[in-house]
């Protein structure tokens, strides 16, 4: 009879078409007996992919580049999926053996220590996991039952996971367990749902709150984060089940990144159609979270989005990079390289201050300059990831994928994506930029996410804009000027007036000469207010001088609202 290895394998040495290993859970020994797991608010997400994180692209490898993202301010750690998968190198997110970490990094007992390691640290560690489809190749679920996937519903893989058809309570257990799983079993602090558009499901109880609790209940009194990816922007995901929604803690915000992305590139092809990367987005994204909320969107030809003004900011993670939006530049090209360095400290500003919770991929915080490609070594498949690859690029008019594309099977595509960590030291300004914007969000008592405050924006010119942070402590002004040195002659703004009996002074500036920038005078003049180009500033309040209480006494002679007697 034929071999096939274990629906729910601990690992697989010799990958997913090999036998399966048994594993000991117990056997070792964890340290992190006093860690109590994470909540979303406050936190600063972390992506990476394991394999290219390192040269190495091992756990032990990973490990030793923890300290330094603590000590800059990182908290949480994402990973992109470890679930086994054919090959020697792929994103993860083909994975067949979904109870099995990839035995391309390690064994079983080095992600328990990377994870022991972080916690250490004081930080989190959360999995990126793929309930939508399963891979092409090395998937032996079928050959134990066919009820696995349905013809019922569709994704964007092909057949859908059933977990609302016949035979659907195994199919749904295996998944919510396997959730679970990864919180008792690895410690690990919660999970990155993806592509949640595609995980289907017309019972009443749908099966991601059923895993959200799940998760929860393997953490016991660990606290733990569950986000998901959801192109559609359902804010029910996120919404506490008494009020009808799902649970979940977070949503990916596509719509930050789109509407940032036409700011720094000024490209409006493909998704990124319906953007004008204008002020007034990034001020309606700080404001609201999502931007399309029900309107009309072009791109899809039909609405997107749904209400969300009922969420938390914390519940829309931000971003400017990540894994699949900087491989979708075909070149995999890093915002560093397709962007003016003023307009990205402001943005990276933006995005490290925004009331919304920041997520860096891996080298953005050093502006590396290693791509992040497509890359999938899958030999029996290859001229359908090459045709589906060209197929997906081909939404951007102005690239010619039989030119431009690298191949995603080639090893060299996968070898050019390893991170050079010495680039950290090469590109010191960009470095100091992310920990001293991290340890303002950290440490400024407006600014900490976990105070008590309130937000509000206002568009000051088709490329500037002001943010304003109010609470019991005090207020911050964030202004932020994408475009030219702009001039307000007259500043008819009520969020650019200082608190009473203070004058504004700046507190950062993203033009200081650590950051690479060339300086910077107080904004506020007796002629206006001054913005310089591409730059961001926080402002704070100050008490004033005798001679500042002085120029704001009686009115000259003749001033323009003088009466006559």
């Amino acid at each position: 009879p034929e071999r096939y290895p274990d629906p729910a394998s601990r690992f697989q040495p010799e990958g997913p078409h090999g036998p399966s290993e048994v594993v000991d859970p117990g056997a070792f020994r964890w340290t992190d007996a006093g860690w109590r797991g994470v909540r979303l608010p406050g936190q600063v997400l972390y992506e990476l992919h394991l394999g290219t994180f390192t040269p190495a692209g091992t756990w032990a490898a990973a490990a030793e580049e923890l300290p330094e993202l603590a000590r800059i301010g990182v908290t949480v750690v994402e990973l992109m999926p470890i679930a086994d998968f054919p090959g020697r190198f792929g994103w993860g997110y083909d994975g067949v053996n979904l109870f099995a970490p990839s035995r391309l990094y390690g064994a079983p007992d080095d992600l328990r220590r990377f994870v022991d390691t972080a916690h250490g640290l004081g930080l989190g560690v959360i999995l990126d996991v793929v309930f939508n489809h399963l891979g092409p190749d090395g998937n032996y679920l079928g050959q134990y039952a066919d009820a696995y996937v349905t013809s019922r519903h569709a994704t964007d893989w092909g057949e859908a996971i059933n977990f609302d058809g016949e035979d659907s309570g195994p199919v749904r257990e295996y998944f919510v367990e396997n959730a679970g799983y990864w919180i008792a079993e690895f410690h690990l602090d919660g999970l990155r749902l993806d592509a949640t558009q595609d995980v289907h499901d017309e019972s009443p109880d749908h099966v991601l709150a059923q895993l959200r609790r799940r998760v929860r209940e393997a953490a016991g009194e660990r606290a733990t984060i569950v986000v998901a990816e959801n192109e559609s922007q359902e804010a029910r995901l996120a919404r506490p089940e008494g009020a009808g929604g799902l649970g979940l803690d977070g949503l990916w915000n596509d719509d930050l990144h789109h509407a940032a992305l036409v700011a720094l590139t000024g490209r409006r092809e493909a998704y990124y159609l319906d953007y004008a990367g204008s002020a007034q987005e990034l001020v309606s994204a700080a404001r609201h979270g999502f931007l399309y909320q029900g309107q009309r969107y072009r791109w899809q030809r039909k609405r997107r989005g749904t209400p969300a003004g009922d969420l938390p900011a914390s519940a829309f993670v931000s971003y400017l990079e990540n894994h699949d939006q900087v491989a979708n530049s075909a070149r995999g090209l890093r915002l560093a390289q397709i962007t003016s360095p003023g307009r990205l400290r402001a943005l990276t500003a933006y995005l490290l201050l925004g009331p919304g919770t920041p997520l860096l991929f891996q080298g953005q915080e050093f502006a590396s300059t290693r791509p992040f490609l497509f890359f999938a070594d899958h030999p029996r498949l290859a001229e359908a990831i090459r045709e589906g690859r060209r197929r997906f690029m081909a939404q951007w008019r102005s690239l010619r994928p039989e030119d431009v594309l690298p191949d995603p099977l080639d090893p060299a595509t996968f070898e050019r994506c390893v991170l050079d960590h010495a680039e950290r030291e090469a590109h010191r300004e960009t470095h100091v930029l992310h920990r001293d914007l991290l340890r303002l969000r950290r440490e400024d008592v407006v600014l900490s996410p976990l105070g008590a405050r309130t937000l509000d924006g206002a568009v000051l010119g088709e490329d500037a804009f002001v943010l304003r942070y109010a609470a019991e402590a005090g207020h911050r002004l964030l202004l932020f000027n994408l475009g030219p040195d702009r001039r307000l002659e007259i500043a008819p703004e009520p969020l650019l007036a200082p608190p009473a009996a203070g004058e504004w002074a700046v507190l950062w500036s993203s033009e200081d000469p650590a950051y690479g920038g060339t300086g910077t005078s107080s904004p506020e003049t007796d002629e206006g207010w001054w913005l310089p180009a591409e730059s961001a500033l926080v402002l704070a309040p100050q008490p004033r001088t005798k001679e500042q209480r002085a120029s704001s006494g009686p009115r000259r002679a003749g001033s323009p609202d003088r009466r006559a007697g």
